[in-house]
């Protein structure tokens, strides 16, 4: 459906919606870098999302799910299509007992606290992850020895069908789950965790912190680790052996902090970090025999 009716369509099913047109996506990446949406949708709680949903699947039109696009690269040419931004308003919290249930677009950190609060441990390791919490259940998100799948019991989620369900077998895996097809859409998930000391979680916190902090490129933008870990070694120190550190493409650079990022110099292009990420691949291909696998979502 042509962009402009397709506007019109939604403004009068959906009035209250925010909804703009050629919307930079740089805006919204943590990497800086991306073309406008043609539309970009905010729906401003669960109840509109959902009903987006449908007037979108009623049109045929599948759209891009955003949320902090911390994992993302959006091309230059930006997105053709509708994306739906699932963000804070969306990121309503609960806490009973050990368990606590969150709505898809809160942020890991503001999660964290939120257990540390509660004097609640098991979430440390999310407390620096700069995503969301449905894209961290979508991708098992993970980093310091924790992933998504030792906390997450149960998911809430619309299917590809626009059907409402609950699971607890979400097929965790490496950086993977049932809901990395596309067609489901995380709303809200269920986390077990433990009772801690308030003091000994937010100390946790703090070390952690600081190790990315020290380890981590974090003043430049990036979508973080640019690839997944490979079936034997690690992606930094295969990049680093390969004596990638500091190679620039236009503004895409590897970080010579951290050979596992790619980073946003200033003035970095989509094409410029694809361009880059290839010539990575490939002399680590050359050097060890290892095909490095992206871990960032290239769309658009």
């Amino acid at each position: 459906m042509e962009t402009r009716l397709l506007a019109l369509e939604l403004k009068r099913a959906l009035p209250g919606l925010r909804l703009l047109e050629g919307e930079p996506m740089a805006a919204h990446c943590s990497f800086r870098i991306g073309g406008p949406a043609a539309l970009f949708a905010e729906p401003s709680d669960e109840a509109e999302l959902l009903a987006l949903l449908a007037a979108l699947r009623e049109r045929g039109v599948r759209p891009l799910l955003l949320g902090k696009g911390t994992n993302v690269l959006v091309a230059d040419a930006g997105v053709p299509g509708v994306v739906v931004h699932i963000g804070e308003a969306l990121g309503a919290v609960r806490v009973a007992g050990t368990r606590m249930e969150a709505g898809a677009g809160l942020a890991l950190s503001v999660l964290a606290q939120r257990a540390r609060e509660h004097s609640l441990t098991g979430l440390e390791f999310a407390h620096g992850i700069p995503g969301s919490l449905g894209g961290a259940v979508v991708m098992n998100a993970g980093a310091y020895d924790g992933e998504m799948k030792d906390v997450v019991v149960s998911v809430r989620y619309l299917d590809g069908e626009g059907t409402l369900r609950e699971t607890e077998d979400m097929g965790f895996a490496y950086r993977r789950s049932r809901f990395s097809d596309g067609q489901s859409v995380v709303l809200s998930a269920v986390l077990q965790l433990r009772e801690g000391d308030g003091e000994a979680v937010a100390a946790r916190m703090r070390e952690l912190g600081e190790r990315r902090r020290s380890k981590q490129p974090l003043d430049r933008p990036s979508a973080g680790s640019t690839f997944k870990r490979p079936a034997r070694g690690y992606a930094a120190a295969l990049i680093e052996g390969a004596g990638l550190k500091g190679l620039s493409v236009g503004g895409a650079q590897v970080s010579e902090k951290h050979a596992g990022f790619v980073i946003n110099t200033g003035n970095a292009s989509c094409a410029d970090v694809l361009a880059l990420m290839e010539l990575v691949r490939a002399r680590v291909l050359e050097k060890y025999g290892v095909e490095l696998e992206p871990e960032v979502r290239i769309v658009g």
